[in-house]
């Protein structure tokens, strides 16, 4: 008899294929802007005003990246216990198991968001975007987005001890040791 359920190594590794795609149409939209605003070197003015807040664009960037890679080496996780080891993940472990999906896909992708989006108008190039000028940097705007940042953090570090905590009661089940 063949098990038709989807397991979690199959939404992790689905997960990391959506969020490498929404990475992916961020570049494009990026690219598509610099072809649309030729008069502005958009990545050169950011990367010009990296002191400033410019760094939270590239930051966000990068730290996207690894959650997308971290989302992928987790399924091998999951594909151990599940395929390898044969763990089944029902109740607690099922919570557990959905906490972590839920906590890495919203949590690290809303935080890197936010930090991309935060970089933009902090540098004035998300106004090229909306009014078509380069605008001024506003250090200060960066105020308004530590409180949504730290809260998708804190989603994502929730996400990643129940992903943890459960590959632990997950294998103490299958060394019999609890």
């Amino acid at each position: 008899m063949e098990d038709n359920r989807i397991r979690w190594v199959d939404k992790f590794i689905i997960a990391a294929i959506i969020q490498g795609g929404i990475i992916t149409a961020m570049a494009f939209m990026v690219v598509g802007f610099q072809i649309t605003f030729t008069d502005v070197n958009i990545m050169q003015y950011l990367s010009l005003s990296f002191e400033g807040p410019a760094k939270w664009f590239f930051i966000g960037i990068i730290f996207y990246l690894i959650i997308v890679v971290a989302i992928a080496v987790t399924a091998l996780f999951y594909n151990h216990l599940e395929i390898n080891l044969k763990q089944k993940f029902s109740g607690g472990l099922k919570a557990l198991a959905w906490i972590h999906l839920i906590g890495m896909n919203v949590g690290g992708a809303g935080a890197m968001l936010y930090m991309i989006f935060a970089g933009l108008a902090g540098s004035g190039v998300l106004s090229l975007f909306t009014e078509g000028t380069l605008g001024t940097q506003d250090p200060a705007v960066m105020d308004s987005f530590i409180e949504p940042i730290g809260a998708f953090v804190g989603l994502l570090g929730i996400g990643v001890i129940c992903g943890g905590i459960g590959f632990i009661i997950a294998y103490k089940r299958i060394k019999n040791v609890l």
